[in-house]
């Protein structure tokens, strides 16, 4: 007897499965036999893939600037997993870690590397905010909480310091076992040559095709010579959209030149959530139909390639004893209009619509699928 099972699902591949979940975890594939307390019949109709990971968003509630709730852009809206990206440093983790265990999302935090977090715009303008030992101990505290570092390494952030916070990170990073770091780019200095150079493998840089001058694309559209490098040693890039961090342009460049993003996110909280340019995960993962990406590659940037470079073991996979974390969605081919972080817009011909989250077994519906009325059976 299983929990769920969920009936002729369509994958990214185009098969169809059924998926069975018992006791939180992905219990059988493929043509399941048995019976379970709830049955979804998608009917080839409804596309599945392992849960959706938004590898960066900012989902403190209590952060004067970037704030949200991490179920309104978690469950919500068809994303199992979220990833906050550095709103809060050692003086606040906790709080923070107190605050997600009330959430159906699956909460993770990049610890930011300046002890007080994103209460100002320029964190790491004074190097006495990057404490080794309190970022050290608050690692030790939540080790199944804290799965990374975050260090933003744009001019309006460090001030006068330069490249020097990075270099601190990279010392903090290999106290802590090596976490994973992600870095992000924007406004130089420091120049994104200086930073690309001090990354090893496993580290992040994230805002990847940001339109500022400080960014992948040479003047003449080819990928930075140090970004090639880092790319060779191992460097993941990460979308981080944003509100001023993503350009459909340097995307398709990048992309026709076969740089692919590791991972799609979103960068999201309350403001470009509810205003745009961001509004949803799955809004801006359609973004890509438009800039040369399938939806194979689509959905791999938000599962496995996110769980592998965030090391989240047991999820982003459909593999039976793996999480039962699972999305729901639709393919809709209709027209709408998408816009950058530049002002941009592109008529895209496809969106995905979120219209269900299985979060550790259990059901959530998102609006839009509660508008279709897909899951009143």
């Amino acid at each position: 007897m299983f929990d769920l099972i969920i009936r002729r699902a369509r994958l990214a591949d185009g098969s169809l499965t059924d998926v069975a979940v018992r006791d939180g975890k992905i219990a059988a594939l493929g043509e399941v036999q048995g019976e379970a307390s709830c049955e979804r019949d998608l009917a080839g109709r409804y596309w599945l893939s392992a849960g959706w990971i938004d590898s960066h968003v900012h989902c403190y509630p209590k952060s004067p600037i970037y704030h949200d709730e991490a179920d309104r852009v978690g469950v919500e809206t068809g994303v199992t997993t979220v990833v906050d990206a550095g709103s809060t440093g050692a003086d606040d983790i906790d709080e923070f870690y107190q605050l997600t265990r009330g959430a159906s999302t699956h909460v993770y935090a990049l610890l930011n590397i300046a002890r007080t977090g994103i209460v100002t715009q320029n964190e790491l303008a004074d190097m006495n905010q990057i404490d080794k030992a309190c970022v050290c101990d608050a690692v030790r505290r939540l080790p199944d909480f804290i799965i990374g570092l975050k260090a933003r390494m744009s001019s309006s952030v460090v001030g006068a310091n330069g490249i020097q916070p990075l270099v601190r990170a990279k010392a903090i990073q290999q106290e802590t076992g090596g976490l994973p770091l992600m870095v992000h780019i924007g406004n130089n200095p420091p120049d994104l040559d200086e930073i690309a150079d001090l990354l090893h493998s496993g580290d992040i840089i994230t805002h990847c095709y940001n339109g500022k001058p400080n960014r992948v694309l040479t003047p003449s559209g080819e990928l930075r010579a140090s970004v090639s490098r880092a790319l060779q040693r191992g460097v993941r890039l990460d979308v981080g959209h944003g509100t001023a961090s993503f350009s459909f342009e340097v995307a398709r460049v990048a992309i026709a030149q076969g740089i692919l993003p590791h991972t799609i996110s979103s960068d999201i909280y309350c403001r470009n959530r509810l205003n745009g340019p961001v509004f949803t995960l799955a809004h801006v993962m359609s973004k890509f139909f438009s800039v040369g990406m399938t939806l194979p590659q689509i959905i791999a940037c938000v599962t496995a390639q996110a769980a592998e470079g965030l090391r989240l073991h047991d999820k982003g996979r459909l593999e039976v004893g793996c999480d039962a974390d699972l999305t729901i969605f639709d393919v809709r081919e209709e027209t709408c209009l998408f816009t950058d972080s530049e002002g941009q817009s592109v008529a895209g011909e496809k969106q995905l619509v979120p219209l269900a989250a299985v979060a550790g077994g259990e059901w959530f519906t998102t609006d839009e699928g509660k508008k279709q009325h897909v899951f009143d059976l």
